[in-house]
């Protein structure tokens, strides 16, 4: 049991206090709401979101909230000196063990990063969220979206919440630049990006090769060896692809048709599966049509937005894209960040670019680069004049000038999104 501690003591905080990078307030805060509670908290994300500094700015406010250090134990499976738990057994060993050997006697505080890395994880963690004989309060992270699914969210439903982090969004951006909130602060949002690890970085060559570097780790670790992928290429450039055409409707077909106009042997089968397995990973997400009258999902096309644009940004710079899909694009993780679940808004002969949806609580929102030509003033306003119910009605822009519009639409400065969300 020493040499095991000795081993892992650098990434807890017993004797030393590990990094804990910039504190995200928004996710502490809803973590530690729930410690009065018997749910495990689960947090999801893209490799390389932050989940692991999450965790650790979990443990940072427990020790402030009078904790004891050693009542709080951090697993990390992406490093070696945690190679002697791979099962489940090992785990529950470890911690059973470790809870003997420091006689804790109340509450025991576990984080488990890249939990689906321990075979039968979820066995485990369900048992000791469950052990009315002491308390243990479960904290784990998983870069996979699998990792609830099927006979695990069986397993553990209505015992754990789920959060998913994203990489830092723009209000963080600015907080760790100290850069005011304006238009010019946002248009470097849009050209840069938010995943943590760039702010380490001081040229362009260094940030380009970290972001095909964390790419590859994510397409071939958690994609090609976790389903073992044959065609690793065609999983590359359906990729590319999807980055290139960030909010544009299109459907399966679309992606297969424009393959074998390149000469490219694929199927809808397979183009499906290796989208499916991007998603997984929550690499890029998928934004499906809301029937506004009917309320219902629409299959057919769909938008899909990249999770971070950096890798637009740094990656695939030279492909043609206007800077209106970026603000789009970043609109939409806006939106998912804030907890909305968010459609494309379709209507019988007109679309509004989202519907964001959380709780009794809906947003129609257009998204404009610019509004200085009559002609897109005209057209963003008219998208919303479909819509008979009296929900908000957003028209979020670029734009210096503040607009004032009628018929209860509202514009709102992109920068100023996040405020206006909070508000709500």
């Amino acid at each position: 049991m020493l040499n095991q501690l000795d081993k892992i003591a650098k990434y807890n905080f017993w004797s030393t206090e590990p990094q804990i990078g910039y504190y995200r307030d928004n996710y502490v805060s809803k973590l530690i709401a729930f410690e009065k509670s018997k749910l495990i908290k689960v947090l999801v994300g893209q490799r390389r979101a932050g989940k692991s500094y999450v965790l650790r700015q979990v443990i940072s406010t427990l020790l402030n909230q009078q904790v004891s250090p050693y009542n709080t134990l951090y697993i990390n499976k992406e490093f070696s000196e945690f190679d002697f738990i791979t099962t489940a057994n090992d785990l529950k060993t470890f911690v059973d063990d470790y809870i003997n050997f420091h006689k804790i006697n109340s509450k025991l505080y576990l984080f488990v990063d890249e939990v689906q890395l321990i075979e039968g994880w979820e066995k485990v963690i369900n048992e000791f969220s469950q052990d009315f004989t002491r308390e243990i309060s479960i904290y784990v992270t998983g870069s996979n979206s699998e990792m609830l699914s099927g006979e695990l969210a069986t397993l553990l439903s209505g015992r754990y919440v789920k959060i998913e982090v994203f990489p830092f969004n723009f209000n963080e951006y600015c907080a760790n630049l100290n850069l005011p909130e304006n238009r010019s602060s946002y248009i470097s949002y849009l050209q840069s990006g938010g995943l943590p690890e760039l702010f380490n970085l001081d040229d362009e060559e260094s940030k380009r090769f970290y972001l095909s570097s964390l790419r590859d780790t994510i397409l071939l670790r958690d994609i090609v060896q976790r389903y073992n992928i044959k065609d690793t290429v065609l999983l590359m450039d359906i990729f590319i692809y999807i980055v290139n055409n960030m909010s544009v409707l299109f459907s399966v077909n679309n992606i297969v048709n424009y393959f074998k106009s390149k000469n490219r042997k694929t199927n809808y089968e397979t183009v499906s599966s290796y989208i499916n397995y991007l998603l997984n990973t929550y690499i890029i997400h998928k934004c499906e049509r809301y029937d506004i009258k009917g309320k219902d999902i629409l299959g057919g096309n769909v938008k899909y937005y990249v999770n971070d644009l950096a890798f637009k940004n740094f990656l695939y710079k030279g492909y043609g894209l206007g800077q209106g899909y970026l603000l789009e694009n970043s609109v939409y993780l806006t939106l998912k960040g804030a907890g909305y679940d968010v459609y494309v808004g379709a209507m019988r002969d007109s679309e509004i670019d989202f519907v964001a949806i959380k709780g009794e609580l809906k947003i129609y929102i257009q998204v404009a680069y610019t509004l200085e030509q009559e002609s897109t003033l005209e057209r963003e306003v008219k998208a919303f004049s479909s819509v008979k119910d009296h929900h908000r009605k957003w028209l979020i822009t670029l734009d210096e000038f503040n607009y004032n519009f009628e018929n209860g639409i509202q514009h709102v400065q992109v920068w100023e999104l996040e405020n206006e969300l909070a508000e709500l």
